[in-house]
């Protein structure tokens, strides 16, 4: 259970995560998952990563059961910087991210795969952000590199979810596949890469960065801060423990 990183062929480095019963990542679990990730890419064994998940769905966002026992905003602080290592660190890897989604990706799930360099979806699986009724912003800036904007605005506002023959149909999603065949076309698709020229690929990694018009980092970070002052306006409590409650 946690973060873990294996490797299944020559230069694939497979970043596991494993928090049940939905993969509703805890605090620490964001930071991990960013160490992990940026580990395997400054390996120069590693030619591509893997990032994948067990269980029902990919990622159920941050723990929100977490942050409502906590006394104080250290857990609120704590899930806002390690959501952003996390997402951080898939973007900047030095070398290409697969992100391999199985079931509901949701909240911090839609950073994580904004941030890939490769989507490969299983056939049950859907994408969204249920943000606005959980209290929170965030994300934004990562669900509109999936979707055209006014679509992400729609889903935004609704805090519906969108099927991944829709992410394929927008070509942010490369490959839909049945389920018992994610993680086989997952590591099929990232030996093509790994078979490469590393030090080409890793180039070609850090030049389409810097050629992104999106600046995630930062646009990111902007989202978060209206997090904090919808906590401090008592909004975010009231919503998370709605949620709790089974009332949303």
């Amino acid at each position: 259970m946690g973060i873990t990183t294996s490797r299944v062929d020559t230069g694939v480095a497979v970043v596991t995560v494993d928090f049940p019963p939905v993969n509703a990542i805890p605090v620490q679990g964001w930071f991990d998952l960013a160490d992990a990730v940026t580990a395997a890419g400054r390996d120069e064994s590693t030619h591509v990563v893997v990032l994948r998940a067990e269980g029902r769905g990919f990622n159920a966002g941050v723990d929100i059961k977490e942050i409502q026992r906590a006394t104080g905003y250290d857990a609120l602080v704590g899930a806002n910087r390690g959501c952003y290592a996390a997402f951080a660190a898939v973007y900047d890897c030095a070398v290409p991210v697969i992100a391999a989604v199985q079931g509901f990706c949701l909240g911090g799930g839609i950073g994580l795969v904004g941030n890939a360099d490769v989507v490969i979806a299983s056939e049950d699986a859907t994408f969204g952000l249920p943000e606005v009724d959980r209290g929170a912003l965030g994300a934004a800036t990562h669900l509109a590199r999936l979707v055209p904007q006014h679509l992400m605005r729609t889903l935004y506002f609704t805090g519906r979810s969108v099927d991944a023959a829709t992410l394929l149909h927008y070509g942010s999603v490369y490959e839909v596949v049945p389920r018992a065949s994610l993680d086989s076309a997952a590591l099929a698709l990232a030996k093509e890469i790994a078979a490469k020229d590393t030090r080409v690929i890793r180039r070609a990694k850090e030049a389409i960065n810097g050629i992104d018009p999106q600046p995630v980092h930062r646009s990111y970070r902007f989202e978060q801060g209206f997090t904090y002052e919808l906590n401090l306006i008592g909004a975010s409590d009231h919503a998370r423990q709605s949620f709790l409650d089974g009332k949303n």
